[in-house]
């Protein structure tokens, strides 16, 4: 007999190889773990201090929103309010709960209805896709308006049946409403999911428009965190039955020789 050893190594087990890239899995996993909940968590924490939900109780602003439907509102300060925002705000002379109206018209400017059923700002009638198609709900009739600096002019997006700055004009302030009682600018209808409100484009040809808030960024952030808590949590029953896997075909082929 020699004196060498007979023991053998079955050709492509790969012992060491699997561990490592067993290891290497596993680490990956963890990280990907870590991170989602980063994500998921970072997400929900940034729209709790960017956002306010709110539920709108009246038709005033169908069919933009709707009776009952959850808004979120993202948290702004009344001077970043521009022409085309449907904003939440608190008026004592108007209710004691928040309010939901749509701006058009900020200090300084003209505003009046309507001139071939349009609504006019600084004489610029302005093109609002997003009323009522029965043109009785889009008639709100009134005289010119001028909006005291630092003011705003709100109205319904359903104009017959919302109480807004028409249903106000015999008071001191013409019906217009501070900007420092707005609270927040609604972004989108989330219950039902009806998505990101429409662009108020109309309002362009008299300036900027409000950039919409970080929601898109902020629920990205969110799906995105959960699917790697999920893919990462995954892992390790997925290697472990193609762990099993290899290892049955690895027997049979010992087996077979």
């Amino acid at each position: 007999m020699s004196g060498q050893s007979t023991t053998r190594t079955v050709p492509g087990s790969g012992g060491s190889g699997t561990a490592r890239t067993g290891r290497t899995g596993q680490v990956l996993s963890n990280v990907a773990v870590a991170l989602g909940l980063v994500l998921f968590l970072g997400g929900f924490a940034w729209g709790a201090v960017a956002y306010r939900p709110y539920t709108v109780p009246t038709t005033s602003m169908a069919p933009t929103i709707d009776a009952g439907e959850r808004v979120l509102a993202e948290r702004v300060d009344g001077g970043e309010v521009r022409r085309g925002d449907v904003v939440v705000f608190r008026d004592a002379t108007w209710s004691n709960a928040p309010m939901v109206k749509r701006v058009v018209a900020v200090g300084g400017d003209t505003v009046s209805c309507c001139e071939d059923g349009k609504l006019t700002v600084n004489g610029k009638e302005i093109d609002e896709p997003y009323l009522p198609d029965d043109p009785m709900a889009r008639s709100a009739v009134f005289p010119e308006v001028t909006v005291p600096k630092g003011r705003l002019f709100l109205l319904g997006d359903e104009r017959s049946g919302s109480v807004d700055s028409t249903a106000h004009l015999t008071d001191a302030a013409s019906g217009t409403v501070a900007r420092d009682a707005v609270q927040a600018r609604v972004d989108a209808v989330v219950w039902p999911m009806d998505g990101m409100l429409a662009e108020p484009a109309g309002f362009k040809t008299l300036g900027p428009l409000s950039t919409p808030g970080p929601l898109p960024s902020v629920l990205a952030a969110v799906v995105g965190g959960a699917v790697l808590v999920l893919a990462g949590a995954a892992y390790g029953p997925l290697a472990k039955r193609a762990a099993a896997s290899r290892a049955r075909s690895a027997a049979g082929s010992a087996g077979g020789r």
